[in-house]
């Protein structure tokens, strides 16, 4: 009998994330240990949110709360070992994905590079409207930094990035996979789990590809004709709220110094290597700025 509960436990939680991008699978070993895995069914990573309604027979020593990054394609999770004679682990769980890490470890004082090609002088502009971010209704609580720009001047990552999603001036395909309604934009998932956008940009050169990684300082694209400034939308989702977390980032304005950027300012952009190479690997050093 216990078997068969465990047949359609498993029927019933294949049922319900069947029609998410995320499916989650488990499978019992030999010695009825239950090792779970995840197919991430979207074309970029996502973050799983993952808790248990009901234990039996096995303990979850997982870090709380459960949140996995899952690349596309196939991920190992872990492993429900079993604790009893009597049976093998026995379970209900639910699922939730998002688009950025819900449970972010943000650092508020990560030196961000001002996104222009080092030497030229730029000034930031206040940000009035987010208009079309998703739909028709700006986000509550949204901030974003903005600067003075012309169209055909060249945008470089203001930080390490993977090439989440590329629009250009009309937006095709299916919404789920969407991560803003925004045209003339592109968006890149930071190593800290947050996603940044860089609005009124686009890649003339079609160079970008999803999932690409782009270095701190590195080409990106070129404002979009018609446009007068770039802005900069950094974001994350939440565990504990439906509403979106917005992020105000310290740009470096000068050798050594990092500060919340303001209209008052004319800076004269520089993108040393110390700060560049910040979330570099070793090999990536070597690549890119020759160490």
């Amino acid at each position: 009998m216990r078997k068969a509960v465990v047949c359609i436990l498993f029927l019933l939680q294949f049922v319900f994330v069947r029609a998410q991008l995320v499916q989650v699978e488990y499978n019992y070993n030999n010695v009825g240990d239950c090792i779970f895995g995840a197919h991430n069914q979207a074309k970029t990573p996502l973050y799983l949110h993952m808790w248990f309604t009901n234990l039996e027979y096995t303990s979850f020593r997982e870090e709380l709360p459960y949140i996995k990054r899952l690349d596309p394609g196939y991920n190992s999770l872990f492993t429900l070992a079993r604790e009893s004679e009597e049976s093998a682990p026995q379970f209900i769980f639910e699922i939730k994905t998002f688009r950025s890490d819900p449970t972010p470890n943000v650092n508020p004082d990560f030196p961000y590079l001002v996104p222009f090609a080092p030497g030229t002088e730029i000034k930031p502009v206040d940000v009035n409207s987010i208009a079309g971010f998703w739909g028709p209704e700006e986000p509550k609580g949204w901030k974003a930094t903005g600067f003075s720009a012309r169209p055909g001047m060249p945008v470089f990552a203001a930080r390490q990035g993977q090439v989440v999603e590329i629009t250009g001036a009309s937006r095709a395909g299916n919404s789920q996979n969407w991560y803003n309604t925004l045209t003339n934009a592109i968006t890149l998932l930071q190593p800290d789990g947050t996603l940044i956008i860089y609005k009124n940009v686009v890649d003339k050169s079609n160079q970008l590809k999803l999932n690409q990684k782009i270095q701190a300082g590195e080409f990106l694209g070129e404002v979009t004709a018609g446009a007068h400034e770039l802005v900069l939308v950094i974001y994350h989702d939440s565990l504990s709220s439906t509403s979106l977390q917005f992020i105000i980032p310290t740009f470096l304005t000068e050798p050594g110094k990092t500060e919340i950027v303001n209209s008052a300012q004319t800076i004269k952009v520089v993108h040393p290597d110390e700060v560049r190479g910040l979330e570099m690997t070793k090999k990536e050093q070597r690549q890119y700025l020759k160490k």
